[in-house]
């Protein structure tokens, strides 16, 4: 019985056999096939090509858009330009890379629609969820390209005030002058003071006695001045004594001023005290000596 069967057994075997060659011959002498196969292939290289040659183009756009900004009357910090030009080049990778990508499934026979659909539903979802991050994102983004203000600036938006620590797409850090560290979504910082852009108005105003001489009391502070001038370096010149500001039955006030960074004016204010103060105990004490000499 078993005997009988083994023919039929091997037959069946040499007829599969022969039916699996015929497939694999058929597939491998399908022109048609191959045809369309070296079609997607020379489709898909040429679209990678494209992508790669859209991408530099770009970014040689981008390099020379910056070099003009750079060359222009419009100074920029030179960090904030290598930035921004990065955050340009790479949403340019990003994007381009995934229209290849999209282009590369739809040449091997995928059905984008689908995809498409998906992509755009969650792309929905995450708009309506993620609006402020959407919103810090973009408002950092403009921060950055309108070069508003840098790392080491010292602003104040809203009621917060401090040196910039860093910048980001998200938010902004700011340390004060008491060492507190404000996190600031970029979405709240509607209105920015920046302390640190062009000069600052260093203004003292000193009192004295009606009982001493105007021109002791301006050449007192002159040479002070000068002195201050000639021990900091951060003075960028000799503060001007420009004499009376006002006068009262006691007392008449001198007004020093001095063009200074608006980052160090506090502290410009605060040597030209100390160096008047220090001027007036020098003379207080000359004068002690001269009067026990007599």
């Amino acid at each position: 019985m078993l005997l009988a069967k083994e023919p039929e057994v091997i037959q069946d075997a040499a007829e599969t056999v022969t039916t699996w060659k015929d497939k694999i011959w058929n597939w491998f002498t399908d022109m048609d096939m191959w045809m369309n196969v070296l079609y997607a292939g020379i489709k898909i290289i040429i679209i990678f090509t494209l992508t790669r040659l859209f991408v530099h183009i770009v970014f040689r756009l981008i390099d020379r858009s910056l070099q003009k900004r750079e060359k222009s009357r419009l100074q920029m910090n030179p960090r904030r330009l290598v930035t921004v030009g990065e955050l340009l080049k790479n949403v340019t990778t990003i994007t381009s890379n995934f229209i290849m990508v999209m282009l590369v499934m739809g040449e091997l026979g995928f059905d984008l629609a689908p995809l498409l659909a998906g992509a755009g539903v969650l792309g929905l979802a995450i708009g309506f969820g993620a609006q402020s991050l959407v919103k810090d994102v973009i408002t950092g983004f403009f921060i950055i390209l309108e070069d508003q203000f840098a790392v080491g600036d010292v602003i104040q938006t809203g009621s917060l005030k401090g040196t910039v620590e860093m910048i980001g797409l998200r938010s902004t850090r700011l340390v004060s002058y008491t060492g507190e560290v404000h996190i600031i979504p970029n979405g709240m910082i509607t209105n920015v003071t920046n302390y640190s852009v062009g000069t600052a108005l260093a203004v003292v105003d000193l009192p004295f006695s009606n009982s001493r001489k105007l021109e002791d009391s301006v050449e007192l502070l002159r040479r002070a001045m000068q002195r201050l001038k000639e021990e900091k370096e951060g003075i960028p010149q000799v503060p001007n004594v420009l004499g009376i500001q006002s006068l009262t039955a006691s007392e008449y006030v001198i007004r020093i001023a001095v063009e200074c960074p608006p980052a160090i004016r506090s502290e410009v204010e605060r040597q030209i005290h100390a160096y008047a103060k220090e001027a007036l105990e020098q003379e207080e004490l000359e004068n002690q000596r001269g009067h026990a000499e007599i």
